[in-house]
């Protein structure tokens, strides 16, 4: 007799750490991301020093990273109605797919000595739309891929920590690769990077049951999303913390080759060291929240680690040495990714599973469609005031956001409570 689908034959054995890993079509896509994701981040920090190199602008790194994630902003929920209403695993072969041949094309483009800022912003527009679909589905695919609720929690943790583990180790690494090789090298590694994701995706085997509509609009569907959200306040509340985080404090990560090169006085591999500081804080905090089985204290929390991020981001502003901003922004990192994932935790939680597809994308949107906002804002601020000026004032402006999530506890808890 052939096993189910999402056989899990060592559930007994499995340690709570890792307890969603029981699940066979989760564990391809963990073995699969584990692979793919620092290749991720080892282009990331290729793309903001070369286009730091190419033009010495602040400006234009804001821009840059503007155009890659407004997409986000228009078309992420649009595909969370899809993401309720078709197949999951299809899309998402689709845009790793499309993601792998935009960074070999860019990669060749490096290579061969062609490469102009206008190339970098079209494929950070051309990606930015691949990852507006491939993030709600993605999201909305671990209810396919881990159908136990019991394990959500944790598998939302884990991704969280796969993801941290690239961002600690990904930048040192790319760092290094820029110094010895080039940024093309380190395009070319995450092209082939996606492989393993298109690999794992294929071999899963899932029963996918899209919400039946009655013949609604897209529009229709994508309306009754955002109401569903603004109505139930647990969910506006969650909602608006991360668009206020998103908006005024994501946006910090673009200004790295900035405060590598003109702050620290270093190179590339300061840059490495950057932005690898802020991975290590992250996965720390994923860590911690994967350790943990119950949504009781998530509330207190998302506060708790909403101070540390805007405290963080203040004290980085001004730090005069490498080893102290390391340190600081281990703390920023951790507070960021703790605040991000817990607020994803308990909206998986709360949401209706008829509404998932929709919720989650507004979810997505509110940390990648309003960051790009924020990105071409704090980016004219720079150019005006300064990046410490400007990465100051947004540590601050996060951390009155995190007094106003304070006075809304009382709302999220009730909401746990009644589940």
């Amino acid at each position: 007799m052939s096993p189910p689908l999402n056989h899990q034959p060592f559930d007994a054995a499995t340690p709570g750490f890792i307890r969603s890993l029981r699940h066979r079509n989760y564990r391809l896509y963990f073995f699969g991301q584990l692979i793919s994701l620092p290749g991720n981040w080892i282009q990331n920090i290729a793309l903001g020093w070369l286009v730091y190199r190419l033009t010495d602008s602040a400006l234009l790194l804001g821009i840059v990273g503007f155009s890659g994630q407004i997409p986000s902003l228009f078309l992420t929920p649009l595909a969370g109605v899809f993401a309720d209403r078709t197949g999951r695993r299809k899309i998402l072969l689709t845009t790793q797919t499309v993601s792998m041949l935009i960074a070999l094309s860019v990669s060749v483009l490096i290579f061969s000595g062609h490469i102009k800022v206008w190339h970098i912003i079209l494929s950070a527009v051309l990606n930015g739309i691949s990852v507006a679909f491939d993030t709600p589905f993605r999201h909305a695919f671990l209810v396919n891929m881990v159908p136990d609720k019991k394990d959500l929690q944790n598998a939302i943790a884990l991704n969280s920590t796969l993801f941290n583990t690239a961002r600690f180790a990904g930048p040192p690494l790319g760092g290094l690769l820029i110094a010895v090789s080039g940024e093309a090298v380190c395009f070319l590694i995450n092209g082939l990077s996606y492989l393993a994701v298109i690999w794992s995706l294929s071999l899963m085997k899932v029963n996918e049951n899209p919400v039946k509509t009655e013949k609604a609009s897209v529009l229709t569907d994508l309306l009754q999303g955002v109401q569903y959200s603004w109505k139930e306040a647990p969910i506006r509340i969650l909602l608006l913390m991360v668009i206020t985080t998103s908006l005024l404090g994501l946006p910090f990560q673009v200004f790295m080759p900035v405060f590598a090169r003109e702050v620290l006085q270093g190179d590339s591999r300061t840059l490495g060291y950057l932005i690898g500081a802020i991975g290590a804080g992250a996965l720390t905090g994923a860590v911690f929240l994967a350790t943990r089985r119950t949504l009781g204290g998530i509330p207190l929390i998302i506060l708790i680690s909403a101070l540390m991020f805007s405290a963080g981001l203040m004290a980085f502003s001004a730090s005069p040495t490498l080893l102290l901003s390391v340190l600081l922004l281990v703390i920023t990192g951790f507070g960021m990714v703790v605040e991000f994932a817990s607020s994803n935790t308990l909206l998986q939680t709360l949401v209706d599973d008829r509404m998932r597809g929709r919720v989650v994308a507004l979810y997505s949107m509110s940390f990648m469609g309003f960051t790009p906002l924020g990105s071409l804002l704090t980016g004219w601020l720079a150019e005006i005031a300064g990046v410490q000026f400007t990465v100051f004032v947004a540590g601050f402006c996060c951390l009155i956001a995190a007094l106003f999530f304070y006075r809304k506890l009382n709302v999220i808890r009730k909401a746990i409570a009644r589940q």
